[in-house]
């Protein structure tokens, strides 16, 4: 599991890429490259990362689901999410 800090961390990026994304937006269109390197490096989409929701895991993430593959395996096998199964034939 991560650390609540690099949990908070990437919610902190979330919350400052919605804040900035229109300004970004119309920087990028006015050609304005200097006034976007005086933005904040967190509110650039790009340093954003997919974690899992419930274990914070960066690798391996699921995004139909929004968790890691270990964390949908043991949700599968325990019948939590609606729908999925284990294949056999």
């Amino acid at each position: 599991m991560a650390k609540e800090s690099m949990k908070a961390r990437e919610r902190k990026r979330e919350r400052m890429v919605e804040k900035y994304a229109e300004k970004r937006a119309a920087l990028k269109a006015a050609g304005d490259w200097d006034a976007l390197q005086k933005l904040p490096k967190n509110s650039s989409y790009i340093r954003k990362h997919n974690r899992c929701s419930l274990t914070g895991r960066p690798r391996g993430y699921m995004r139909q689901f929004g968790i890691s593959r270990v964390t949908f395996r043991e949700m599968a096998l325990d019948g939590k999410i609606p729908g999925v199964r284990k294949a056999s034939w």
